[in-house]
């Protein structure tokens, strides 16, 4: 099952690097198509083309060219070089501009036009706010900016595809973060960047920070300490504490899992997965598949499968998640594992699942290699070893999610974000769905206000 109605040129082509060639091309007929040629044989789409300007024997032109790699850039210039007839004169990385000087800013939601606003805003007005506040602390919800305002954390130990890499390189995931939830659902979310492996003093400082945030959202904290921080955070805090690589990516793959299930009318509680991966995300989705009643569920993580009486390479969360899963204490290895399995989904590293693993399935198996930036499998493999439907970490996107998540929690004052609310997130993503897809278009606001409205009723719903 494809859909590619609405996909951008890098989704379709599943590519990873996006540049801009300025190239001076001799004028003369074909000449554009070979160059055109040249970007295909070395694994490149052709994207927008530019005329920019012409000379006498040569037209400028900008050509917008997507590559899976940085090293099919390399190849692609060094082709075009012992080429006749070509030149490139200047190269644009579009995903670096695209951060020039970061991707979030602050603004004022007052406009200040004269002394008047201005001394509303400041002082002398805003003693009276000030004193507001003091003599009733629950004033602050209306009367500043918590009620909108999100703070994202993060030590930078486990980013996206890229590990452990720091707080400072992490910081343009964050800023995007924040792009999304300012655009889509008028929240304004603050990187803030803790620079400790120890969690200890990673809850003392979100904790000492938290009075000034609605909502706190962890951000690429690596597992284990991120469920111990998690924990910690919600026992000490009376806002939600919500961990994206968690529960945003639990919520997306299971409204996915929905619709996919629909499409291949199979039933929830006969079916069972193999999860390729036990970090957060892995128990996350594992648990949340649970709750909503999936048949069963046995886990890999880089050891082999987690089964009750394992001793190696255990943690307290892993020991919980054997308690929960894996009924029948399954212990083959992984390839034996996905014999007679009616769901896969990773959620570890690329190309570790081949298609023998995938044609071994039940039939019509449900496929969700979601490991970024290239999955365990390919979407092409996947469906040409039998899979029914196929999804990889570019088609599941927590920016379908989270943003409606932690608009709802904030509208409805929620003090933490329950599996209840989850789910409900994740029911209504699948109801807006179209019909042929598997997950409405991230980019639709109007969907991203009714996943929180849903989010707020369902905490509403909690407390009656």
């Amino acid at each position: 099952m494809t859909d590619l109605k609405g996909t951008s040129w890098q989704q379709r082509y599943s590519m990873n690097e996006i540049f801009t060639l300025r190239c001076k091309i001799f004028d003369k007929t074909g000449m554009l198509a070979k160059l055109c040629e040249l970007i295909a044989e070395n694994g490149g789409h052709v994207g927008e083309i530019k005329l920019i300007d012409t000379e006498t024997k040569h037209q400028i032109r900008d050509i917008t060219v997507y590559l899976p790699a940085r090293v099919n850039l390399n190849n692609l210039l060094d082709a075009i070089k012992t080429a006749e007839g070509f030149e490139v004169t200047n190269i644009t990385n579009e995903t670096l501009r695209t951060h020039h000087r970061g991707s979030i800013d602050v603004v004022s939601r007052m406009p200040i036009r004269s002394l008047t606003d201005l001394r509303m805003v400041y002082t002398p007005g805003v003693a009276e706010v000030c004193e507001n506040i003091q003599n009733d602390p629950a004033t602050a919800w209306e009367l500043t900016g918590i009620c909108d305002r999100v703070a994202i954390v993060t030590n930078g130990t486990a980013v996206l595809g890229l590990g452990d890499i720091g707080p400072l390189a992490s910081l343009p995931v964050m800023e995007g973060k924040a792009s999304i939830l300012a655009e889509f659902v008028n929240i304004s979310a603050f990187p803030i960047l803790i620079d400790t492996k120890d969690a200890d003093v990673f809850v003392e400082t979100v904790v000492r920070i938290a009075s000034g945030f609605g909502l706190i959202q962890l951000e690429d904290v690596a597992a284990p300490k991120c469920f111990e921080i998690e924990d910690r955070l919600n026992e000490k805090l009376n806002i939600p504490v919500f961990h994206d690589d968690q529960h945003g990516t639990a919520t997306i793959v299971l409204a996915a899992l929905i619709n996919a299930l629909k499409h291949t009318n199979k039933k929830k509680e006969d079916c069972s997965v193999l999860m390729l991966g036990a970090g957060a995300a892995g128990i996350a989705v594992s648990k949340i598949l649970l709750e909503f009643g999936i048949g069963d569920i046995v886990l890999y993580d880089s050891t082999g499968p987690i089964y009750r009486g394992r001793k190696e390479k255990m943690n307290e969360y892993k020991l919980q998640m054997a308690e929960l899963t894996n009924k029948n204490n399954q212990r083959s290895p992984l390839a034996e594992g996905f014999k007679g399995k009616d769901i896969f989904i990773g959620v570890t590293k690329p190309n570790l699942v081949s298609r023998e693993m995938i044609a071994s399935m039940n039939k019509d198996p449900i496929v969700f290699p979601l490991a970024n930036p290239v999955g365990e499998i390919s979407k092409e493999d996947a469906l040409d070893a039998g899979a029914a439907i196929t999804a990889d970490g570019r088609d599941c996107n927590n920016a379908q999610a989270y943003p409606g998540i932690l608009r709802g929690a904030l509208d409805a004052k929620a003090t933490q974000i329950t599996m209840q609310m989850k789910i409900a997130a994740a029911e209504k993503i699948a109801e807006l769905t179209e019909q042929n897809a598997l997950l409405p278009d991230a980019l639709d606001r109007q969907i991203h206000k009714k996943i929180a409205q849903t989010v707020a009723d369902a905490w509403k719903n909690k407390k009656s």
